[in-house]
């Protein structure tokens, strides 16, 4: 460290390391820190060249600017204070730790015994302080310019009842794109290449749902056994994005993908991980917080301080309660959106970011924060509502304002179209925005957000090709993940070459898809599914950062190229036809000034709905007219309201063919289909007149519309 440089007071706000223009102020809170030494390191994050004792202590926030520190500079921190576990104090000044408020990061973390605040041993291990710097092992902070050039920008604020989520992973989307070059793949760059971006408008959907971006580790378990953390669900900065996703270019890289995607009409919505951190309980490492100021940062036993609160599985819940940790979410969340420019956020396992002492509290600390902020307020905000500990099941429990998403329409469409017996009642309630769930404090239907698969679980193809889990690639003896799936092979497990069992899956697909992209409320789609991605059964492949999860771009087949032509059929129907994306919930009511209700629940024979046809118990047919004078109409030019058509939806899980008797029209009028999914392309343009009989095969939907003219 032969490094002299100038160190000036500074200000404790902003926290993190600002660039000014002129030099960086840096500023760290830590309420029970006793010293802190601010590191600076060369180009490569190798040697220390400077180590400035942090003097300054103002509002619990350490603090000094350094006039000769310019962009790009590397950094951590060692902070002193009390080693007393038994009290929750675990500082040790020979770990070099990340800035909570890090922009940028450089490099990824390298295992080594050195991470660990104590010396490994038995159980109370925990309690012994170890002496071995870390640093040449740790990521460095880095400090940047946050200037970009952003040019006539602007979110693209798609109204939530027209929004169509993609999920998706950056990586995994674009390793093995073929229109992408091999340097950029996996990364913002490659997020941003023409072809990529017209995929995605071309399908039709509105906004991409990025799997986290924040800078991540992957645990040691994970790289022993030569895997690591794909998905990214164990963050440790949350202001910086994952350097693994940047090829070199920093923040611009990603701030021109969120322009390019904004110029295609599309929002930028990031999965984000604010519940727990990558350093575990009291047996993990120490690499940020835990070493900065542990009894601030994390929720600990009250009883027993030694010990962490865990409600996530993970090992620790970040404490909101604290008002620093809170500002730091907020602070974050603010970034993304003013910096960053993206659209709104999906919160995994929102529960515990919403616990009070214990308790989901719909008006917790952070909800409130989040409600009142002219900023977040006004993005798109996403709920996981469940965590893992008590209690923590809580759909439809969140505030007005948010989405959620709905684990109880993607299990009962999945048991629907298996063929499960007794559940059309509850399905009802689910393909028309769940009113039982969300219909309260103004909430719209638009807060279901409707899928039937997400990343965590079997995709599509896998959905209707395996009735197990095969796991085995993830070492864990095919112990991880969900076992309860609701998949139906059709006969065989895994791949088949049978003609009668491909078709059938391909009919099967078809139908989810109808009903997730005709249903109400917020449809979310996973990357892949629209033409057939397959990840060989695995339901877990969180730590699977290969071929099992990347996007294969080359080996979509003719099925997968048909199933693909007709989720833009679909997503063509709901852009133009506001019958199934409406403002309000059904209700069965009588539209003033028709005779019709906004919805009509039809049994084969064409009559209505008895409370007995609701409680068959081998139910697997549900039928329903979606009057398109409901609710909200189109506008023409002139500002007259202009009616939607009206619409039969007709699903058959039955192993049998139904004949169904079709409402009456006028003698002017006729039905035609829209699509039938016994069809290989779904399409087969056909006309009937009223009261006619239609035949809808096994394991089927139909969509008939009323069009004007005779029947035939």
């Amino acid at each position: 460290m032969s490094r002299t440089i100038r160190c000036w007071p500074g200000t404790p706000y902003p926290l993190g390391a600002t660039w000014d223009g002129k030099g960086v102020n840096f500023s760290l809170f830590s309420s029970n820190a006793e010293k802190v030494e601010l590191c600076l390191f060369d180009p490569n994050g190798v040697r220390e060249s400077a180590r400035i004792n942090v003097t300054e202590y103002t509002d619990e926030c350490w603090h000094c600017y350094l006039p000769d520190v310019r962009p790009g500079q590397l950094y951590g921190y060692r902070v002193y204070g009390p080693h007393d576990p038994i009290r929750g104090h675990r500082f040790n000044h020979n770990k070099l730790l990340i800035d909570p408020y890090a922009r940028a990061m450089h490099g990824t973390l390298r295992w080594h015994d050195a991470h660990f605040g104590y010396r490994s041993g038995d159980a109370n291990a925990d309690l012994s302080f170890d002496r071995r710097d870390n640093a040449r092992w740790m990521p460095k902070c880095k400090v940047v310019d946050t200037a970009f050039t952003w040019g006539g920008d602007r979110p693209p604020r798609i109204p939530w009842n027209d929004s169509v989520f993609y999920e998706l992973h950056l990586r995994g989307f674009t390793m093995r794109h073929p229109a992408v070059t091999e340097a950029e793949r996996g990364t913002c760059a490659a997020m941003s290449a023409p072809a990529v971006i017209g995929y995605l408008k071309s399908l039709g959907i509105t906004a991409v749902e990025f799997l986290p971006a924040h800078a991540f580790v992957d645990e040691r378990f994970l790289v022993d056994k030569g895997l690591r953390n794909y998905w990214g669900y164990n963050p440790i900065a949350f202001f910086a994005p994952d350097p693994r996703y940047l090829d070199g270019r920093g923040l611009g890289e990603l701030k021109t993908m969120v322009r390019l995607l904004h110029d295609a009409g599309i929002e930028v919505i990031l999965d984000v991980v604010y519940n727990h951190t990558a350093e575990g309980n009291q047996m993990g490492p120490t690499l940020s917080f835990r070493g900065i100021d542990n009894v601030s940062y994390y929720r600990l036993n009250h009883d027993d301080p030694r010990y962490y609160v865990d409600f996530t599985g993970c090992g620790n819940a970040l404490n909101l309660h604290h008002p620093r940790v809170l500002q730091m979410v907020m602070d974050s969340l603010r970034y993304w959106v003013q910096e960053m420019h993206v659209d709104g956020f999906r919160f995994d396992l929102a529960v515990t970011v919403a616990r009070e002492r214990v308790n989901f509290d719909s008006h917790s600390g952070f909800l409130d924060a989040v409600r009142q902020d002219p900023v977040l307020s006004r993005v798109k905000l996403i709920a996981e509502p469940w965590d893992v500990g008590d209690g923590g099941y809580q759909l439809g429990g969140f505030p007005a304002g948010w989405a959620e998403w709905n684990d109880r329409y993607r299990d009962m469409v999945r048991r629907f179209w298996r063929g499960d017996p007794g559940i059309a009642a509850e399905l009802a309630s689910r393909i028309t925005g769940s009113a039982d769930i969300f219909e309260r404090r103004g909430r719209r239907p638009w807060a279901s957000v409707n899928f039937i698969t997400a990343h965590d679980g079997f995709t599509l193809n896998d959905l209707v090709s395996y009735e197990q889990k095969h796991n085995e690639a993830n070492q864990e003896d095919n112990r991880d993940g969900h076992n309860a799936n609701y998949g139906w092979n059709h006969g065989v497990e895994g791949p088949s070459e049978d003609p009668a069992i491909r078709g059938l899956r391909e009919r099967q697909k078809r139908n989810f898809l109808a009903t997730l992209l005709l249903s109400q409320g917020t449809p979310m789609l996973v990357a892949g599914d629209e033409c057939g991605r397959t990840q060989r059964g695995n339901n877990n492949a969180y730590c699977q950062d290969n071929e099992i999860s990347w996007h294969d771009w080359d080996g979509v087949d003719a099925d997968g190229e048909r199933l693909h032509e007709f989720v833009r059929r679909l997503l063509a129907i709901r852009r133009e036809h506001i019958v199934f994306r409406r403002h309000r919930f059904f209700h069965g009511a009588t539209i003033p000034g028709t005779d019709l209700a906004d919805i009509q629940w039809l049994r084969p024979d064409g009559q209505a709905y008895t409370a007995a046809d609701w409680n068959m118990p081998d139910a697997r047919f549900l039928s329903f007219l979606l009057a398109g004078a409901a609710g909200t109409h189109h506008v023409t030019p002139t500002g007259d309201p202009q009616p939607d058509d009206n619409f039969l939806v007709i699903m058959n899980a039955h192993q049998e063919a139904i004949a169904v008797t079709l409402q009456p029209l006028p003698a002017a009028a006729c039905w035609a289909t829209v699509f039938d999914t016994s069809l290989d392309d779904g399409v087969e343009l056909r006309t009937f007149p009223g009261s006619a009989t239609y035949r809808v095969h096994p394991h089927s939907f139909v969509l008939l519309v009323q069009r004007d003219g005779a029947g035939g």
